[in-house]
Formats: C-alpha cells, sequence, structure tokens
C-alpha cells in the first residue's frame, strides 16, 4: 500500500520507518496539503493519506487522489476532512483519540493561571523594567465556579484538576456524568466564574458563544478555549471583552487559523480565503494586541508524551487498514 504523510518531521519519519514494513511505499512531507499543494503523479494513486489538522481535506483537494481508501489523521478532530465527499466516495477516516488528553487538559490550567494571576503581562513588565504591582492583582481559584463545557476524556480531566484546587465544577455535555453537577449551557453561562471550553467542533457547536451567549455570563467572567477556534464567535467575544462582560481570555485557538498562522511552504490564496475568514483576520488581530487576551498557536497538545502517543495510535490505525472492518477502532463513523 502506498501511504503519502504531510506535515512530517524528520523524528516522525524515523518513528514510521521503523514501524512499518516494506509492504508499505511511503512518501512523506514536511509541508501541509492544501489546494495549493502540487500533487506529483507519483502519488495521485495513493491508497492512504495521513495528516494533521494543518492539513486541508477539503472536496477540491480529496479530488486529486482518485484511488484514496483511507484518511489516517494524527488528530482527533475532523472538521478539516470533507465529510461528505468521503462518504460518497466510500473513504474511511481514523482518528486519533486520546493522545493529548492529559496534555490538553494541563495546558488548559497552564492558560488559566496565566488569565487569573496576570503572569504574561508581569513577565513583560519585568523584561522592560516596569513593574507596577497593582496591575499583576489576580484571583484566586480556590472556591471559584469552573463551568466546563465538553465533559469528554478532556474536560473530565479538567474537571478532575480542578476539583484538586477545590474548585466548584459544573458542566455541559450531551452526556450525563454523575460524579459532577449538570447544568444546562443557559445556566452553566449564568453561573461560571471561568469557562473551559472542551466540546468538539460540530454544527451544534459551531458559534455556540455568541453575542446572546456571552450575555448570560457573570460580568468579568474568565473564558478558556483549547478546543476550536469556531466554537466561540470572534467578533462577540471581542466586543464582550471590549464592555468587560469578559475580563480575560486565553485561547490556544482562534476561527480560520490557518490564515492567522500562514506559513511561507503553504501560503494560502487570498482569493479562496472566505469573507467570514478576513473578517475574523481584523479582530483577531485586535485581540492580540489586548493585554486581557493570551492566545498561542494550537500548542495544547504540544507535549513529548503526546506526540509519542499520536504515532504509535497512526502505525496502530494504518496497520488496521490493511484489515480493515467496519468495526475497526478508532474509526470515525460518517
Amino acid at each position: 500500500m502506498k501511504i503519502v504523510f504531510y506535515d512530517t518531521r524528520a523524528f516522525e519519519r524515523e518513528y514510521l520507518e521503523k514501524k512499518l514494513d516494506n509492504s508499505f511505499e511511503m512518501i512523506f512531507f514536511e509541508n501541509s496539503l492544501s489546494c495549493r499543494t502540487v500533487i506529483d503523479d507519483d502519488i495521485k494513486n495513493t491508497d492512504i493519506i495521513s495528516c494533521f489538522v494543518e492539513s486541508e481535506l477539503s472536496r477540491n483537494v480529496l479530488e486529486k487522489f482518485p484511488d484514496l481508501k483511507f484518511i489516517i489523521l494524527r488528530s482527533v478532530g475532523y472538521s478539516h476532512v470533507d465529510l461528505a465527499y468521503c462518504k460518497e466516495k466510500g473513504i474511511n477516516i481514523f482518528n486519533c483519540p486520546h493522545y493529548g488528553d492529559f496534555s490538553i487538559a494541563e495546558y488548559t490550567f497552564a492558560l488559566l493561571f496565566a488569565a487569573s494571576r496576570k503572569i504574561v503581562e508581569a513577565s513583560i513588565d519585568v523584561k522592560n523594567h516596569s513593574i507596577d504591582d497593582i496591575k499583576y492583582q489576580g484571583i484566586e481559584l480556590h472556591n471559584k465556579t469552573i463551568g466546563i463545557v465538553g465533559l469528554g476524556a478532556i474536560g473530565r480531566k479538567v474537571a478532575e484538576i480542578a476539583k484538586s484546587f477545590c474548585m466548584n465544577v459544573i458542566y455541559y455535555d450531551i452526556n450525563k456524568d454523575e460524579k459532577y453537577t449538570y447544568a444546562t449551557l443557559d445556566e452553566l453561562s449564568a453561573k461560571s466564574d471561568i469557562i473551559s471550553i472542551n466540546c468538539n467542533l460540530n454544527k451544534d457547536t459551531l458559534h455556540m458563544f455568541d453575542c446572546n451567549r456571552f450575555k448570560l455570563m457573570k460580568t468579568g467572567v474568565v473564558i478558556i478555549n483549547t478546543s476550536r477556534g469556531e466554537v466561540i464567535q470572534t467578533t462577540a467575544l471581542y466586543e464582550a471583552l471590549i464592555s468587560k462582560k469578559v475580563s480575560f481570555a486565553a485561547l490556544d485557538v482562534v476561527e480560520c487559523e490557518n490564515v492567522l498562522y500562514e506559513k511561507e511552504e503553504n501560503r494560502i490564496d487570498i482569493n479562496s480565503v472566505k469573507e467570514n475568514c478576513l473578517k475574523n483576520y481584523y479582530v483577531t488581530d485586535k485581540l492580540l494586541n489586548m493585554k486581557n487576551v493570551v492566545i498561542t498557536p494550537h500548542i495544547a497538545y504540544n507535549t513529548k508524551e503526546a506526540k509519542k502517543r499520536i504515532l504509535e495510535i497512526t502505525v496502530e490505525n494504518i496497520l488496521a487498514s490493511t484489515k480493515f472492518t467496519t468495526g475497526a477502532k478508532n474509526l470515525v463513523l460518517i
């Protein structure tokens, strides 16, 4: 079987070549796959594509691989994949669940500490030899109410960490867990001092946090997002920060982040960028200049341990594709 890997680094290539035998023809690219990627004749007939979330697997891109049978994602989420096209063409998708449960939950609190204790601003001031203690007054987490949106594997670990800080935990999820206190999304919005977003992106969660949602919140609420940027409507968040409804936003993800984090080797065709992304880019640029906003470049997953688990699960999924059954582990149902 032929496998084309995108978004790969040297250590990933070394691991994959070591773990997969000569029955696989493997081709590696460091760059992401997008509509601008040149597809040479020797890879058009690939059986498998493997990539990370930075790649764009739209219909226009996938049509360039007429023999494609499997997509092996090195990520949990698959919102960057055209599921309708894959269903139409019988392309099966494997994802990579649970590799970053600990990493992302821990990073949620790294962002929360940055927000609650003004760590970034204080560090910058020290480097500039301009210190003002009044600016750095923070809040304790003890006895604060944290509302967790999405109580999956990551959300549960966020809840466990929150409990260790003696926080009051409430959650919203379509599935109930008797260990924690359930709240409707409206109730969670109104009661939470801190809101941690840990849900998947889908048609129900797209812009879940819009202007109306922010109006329900306590004045001074802290927003933490380590899920997907599109769960929050960027313009609504900006207005909530300006009005001080939200006191601090710590975001590891933003809307249309492929535009914000454009790489030279994978430049985006400006004519293909959606109008809403250009607007979000403009507003996100404003957020970047606000002292009560911290934005990091989608790195919550990025630990040595998580990257090792990604590769282990990827190999497991590739081997499963050779003996494929519809009940295969990690198969995305579409």
